[in-house]
């Protein structure tokens, strides 16, 4: 039977810690940069990993499960993650749930992920909780106590070189011709991405970018996981399932973007482009597809009538973009886990469009393998709950003989009334935080 130490922790920036473990396979990191305040997470030294292949004949949710093990209590008094499974979905891994012959990306694997025993959660408030789950959950909590007192690593002066982007006439092409099938009643949606290459200058770590990235340009879903041979950087704002307790059973939370601005120069610049897609109908209307979908998707596990919409193009700000943000919510239905949902929503439905199994072989066409970009990282607790975000403004890093290279991708959603060259103008809006990380 699992049980819970927590032990508490002198204040440490999540980030000097993350630092400190960051080059060691299987490090985790979730940063939020919430304004509202949010809880970080950091963990290291996982009990047991799980790594499937795109060719790994077992199905992902039932070896997520049994990777979690039997569902046990956590401490009331404790963050919402006191340990459990945490790691990467890769967009890919959606062909399992529907197959759609979606090629494979480069080496990625479909789903890379570990059971934490031991964690370090900040909260918002500037407490430290050093836990531990397990068969020695005390010395679990040790472990993860012990790394507030690593020592930094040295940060190294320059982070990326070599970066390049692909054609910006080709992505204007291919949204032109997302458009023209839109015109012809195949798709009312579909988000499409640009990507960009480089490497990561020597000496430069990934969990270096990361770290800058979290400092330069806070999200709330800031995320960042360390594999032998590649690792994930991800700068967030976009949750995409929760599931939490409440209510007496597990209440579902979703909250898709769709639509976007640009920062403006000054403040009264900056308000009047807020004001402005607010009140923007294409926006507007390609937010509200997104709601519609992520609705359905909920629904296929949730109770029947519970699935509601109680908030509608809030407009959020964050370092280089103003986003419209809506909210979806649901009751599971009886029976109904965290790991269901998941398998009833993935891909998330934001960066996909809609009708979502066309759009995404749309996307396959134009765009291709896609690997983590557009997946999820998510943890997953003991006691069922979740927490999970979309992996967008997000860079994927392969180790090779000569350091690290990268990929990163950002995209837009195309609709009806979408204009190439305005589109791609999105993608590099969107694109424009990782660009000052990597050239600091």
């Amino acid at each position: 039977m699992e049980s819970t130490a927590i032990l508490q922790a002198p204040w440490r920036e999540p980030g000097e810690v993350l630092g400190a473990l960051g080059v060691r396979p299987w490090t985790l990191g979730l940063l939020s940069g919430d304004e509202k305040g949010g809880w970080s997470y950091v963990a290291a030294e996982p009990a047991a990993t799980l790594r499937m292949a795109p060719d790994d004949p077992r199905d992902p949710m039932a070896a997520l499960a049994e990777l979690a093990g039997a569902p046990a209590e956590t401490s009331p008094d404790g963050p919402p993650f006191q340990g459990g499974v945490a790691g990467l979905l890769s967009y890919d891994l959606a062909d399992r749930f529907e197959p759609l012959g979606l090629p494979r990306h480069d080496g990625w694997p479909d789903l890379a992920c570990a059971r934490y025993d031991s964690v370090l959660a900040f909260s918002p408030d500037g407490r430290v909780f050093a836990m531990g789950r397990g068969a020695d959950p005390a010395a679990a909590a040790a472990r993860a106590r012990a790394w507030i007192d690593l020592p930094p690593r040295p940060r190294p002066a320059e982070i990326g070189r070599d970066l390049a982007a692909d054609s910006a006439p080709a992505y204007e092409a291919a949204v032109a011709q997302v458009v023209a099938r839109i015109a012809a009643g195949e798709i009312f949606q579909a988000n499409l991405a640009r990507r960009w290459i480089g490497r990561l200058a020597p000496g430069a770590d990934p969990v270096d970018l990361f770290l800058r990235l979290a400092e330069t340009s806070p999200a709330p879903f800031s995320a960042y996981l360390q594999l032998e041979d590649r690792a994930v950087v991800s700068n967030s704002p976009e949750r995409f399932l929760q599931v939490r307790r409440a209510q007496g059973g597990l209440v579902a939370l979703t909250q898709p973007i769709k639509g976007t601005a640009p920062r403006g120069a000054g403040a009264a610049a900056d308000a009047a482009l807020a004001r402005e897609l607010a009140a923007s109908a294409k926006d507007r209307a390609e937010n509200l597809m997104i709601v519609d979908l992520m609705r359905n998707d909920l629904a296929r596990a949730c109770a029947p009538g519970s699935v509601e919409t109680p908030e509608l193009f809030r407009v959020a700000s964050f370092a280089n973009v103003h986003h419209l943000i809506s909210t979806v919510t649901g009751r599971l239905a009886q029976g109904a886990s965290a790991l269901d949902l998941l398998r009833a929503a993935f891909p998330p439905g934001s960066i996909t469009g809609a009708p979502k199994i066309q759009a995404q072989k749309v996307i396959r066409e134009l765009e291709g393998a896609r690997g983590p970009f557009f997946g999820a990282m998510f943890w997953l607790g003991p006691d069922q709950t979740l927490e999970s975000s979309v992996l967008i403004r997000t860079v994927g890093l392969v180790r090779d003989p000569d350091g690290w290279r990268f990929e990163a991708r950002a995209g837009a959603g195309v609709v009806a009334d979408s204009e190439p060259a305005r589109e791609c103008a999105e993608a590099e809006a969107k694109f424009s935080a990782i660009r000052r990380a990597l050239d600091g």
